[in-house]
């Protein structure tokens, strides 16, 4: 479930959400757009083939992690290295879908909560006795957890190696890291399992513009991940734009230190390429967002609503293409550009949360939790 934090700026956002609409409050259907064409083209060209893919990863993960934790030597941990990059720009496609099984399991919150902890991490290696599953461990699992173990358990490669060679506890290292990928993999088994044997076929028919319907809430679960998990927890929170100081131990793939960028373009192309209808495994579109708006023929001070919302995701990514491939460098050396980062962000945040969801007629059933 998510939390309920109120900052000002959400307070502030928030009242100009819903000066018209009321927070979880059922709406009437206004329009005549074919809702589960929409639903259909999410399920099956979006949503699946992206969880199969991230599925497919994750073996490859695993495989990697088993070859690794067999013979650890430079080569392997590279090739373990590289799986779990793969798979973790495979998840900025699925954290997203926040519905279904992945809401019942708090999925995101398994697989991708940053930092991570490393106190927890070292005490359940040191007590060998956990569960990962626990809300307790949420910030000692998932992609930051593999993160950790794989880049900061020491200062070079090579004494990395000795940990899980020749230390006096190697093996609950291995142990541990063995833990983790299997418990992420399971994870995405369970969530990809459910919708292909049943939550599908539920989740396409719930064509009703209500406040449970498949619709109204996938598209509060994509506009809550792209005002917290993308636009506050890639940058705002990691720049301080919700504290005094920036804090640069708060980006994502904090310990690989190369690849926050990486992942976070890949979730804003991820979050672009959802808005307007894109097949995950092919160029093709369908119906979407974009679509939806322009059936309603959605206009905005004179200017198509769908042109500038892609306009704004643009805009967003050249800046953030200007940033260090480190966000942790970036916040520490020129922070400016991460906050402006940011703000190109926030821009179509008011787009999605204000104009799109008035003119879907669509109420907006959380409050964010910036700063958390």
């Amino acid at each position: 479930m998510k939390k309920i934090v109120l900052s000002l700026f959400a307070i502030a956002m928030f009242v100009t959400c819903t000066e018209s609409d009321d927070i979880g409050e059922s709406v009437g259907t206004s329009d005549d757009f074919n809702r589960q064409a929409m639903l259909t083209n999410w399920a099956d060209n979006i949503i699946i083939p992206a969880i199969q893919d991230l599925s497919l990863d994750l073996e490859t993960l695993s495989t990697d992690k088993d070859a690794f934790l067999a013979a650890p030597n430079q080569a392997t941990l590279d090739a373990v290295r590289v799986s779990w990059l793969e798979a973790y720009k495979t998840w900025q496609y699925v954290e997203m879908f926040n519905i279904g099984k992945a809401e019942e399991l708090n999925y995101a919150f398994q697989m991708n909560i940053y930092p991570t902890n490393s106190s927890d991490i070292k005490s359940n290696i040191t007590s060998g006795t956990y569960d990962l599953a626990s809300v307790n461990n949420n910030d000692a699992v998932g992609f930051p957890a593999v993160d950790y173990m794989l880049y900061a358990l020491s200062n070079s490669d090579t004494e990395i190696l000795e940990i899980y060679t020749s230390a006096s506890n190697f093996d609950a290292y291995k142990t541990y890291l063995s833990d983790l990928v299997n418990q992420m993999q399971s994870l995405t088994t369970t969530v990809l399992n459910d919708w292909t044997s049943n939550y599908r076929t539920i989740f396409v028919n719930s064509t009703a513009n209500t406040a449970t319907s498949s619709a109204n809430k996938l598209t509060n679960d994509f506009i809550f991940y792209y005002e917290k998990g993308l636009r506050a927890n890639k940058f705002g929170i990691p720049a301080g734009v919700f504290s005094t100081t920036p804090f640069n131990d708060k980006v994502e793939a904090f310990y690989n230190k190369e690849v926050s960028k990486v992942l976070a373009l890949t979730a804003l192309e991820a979050t672009q390429d959802f808005f307007n209808g894109k097949s995950y495994n092919s160029l093709a579109t369908g119906e979407s967002f974009n679509s939806y708006l322009t059936y309603l023929n959605t206009i905005r001070q004179g200017e198509d609503l769908s042109a500038l919302i892609n306009n704004q995701f643009n805009t967003a990514e050249s800046k953030i293409k200007l940033l260090s491939n480190s966000f942790s460098l970036q916040v520490d050396t020129e922070n400016i550009k991460m906050l402006e980062a940011y703000d190109e962000l926030q821009r179509a945040v008011v787009l999605l949360k204000v104009d799109m969801i008035q003119a879907m007629n669509i109420s907006i059933d959380y409050v964010d939790a910036d700063g958390d």
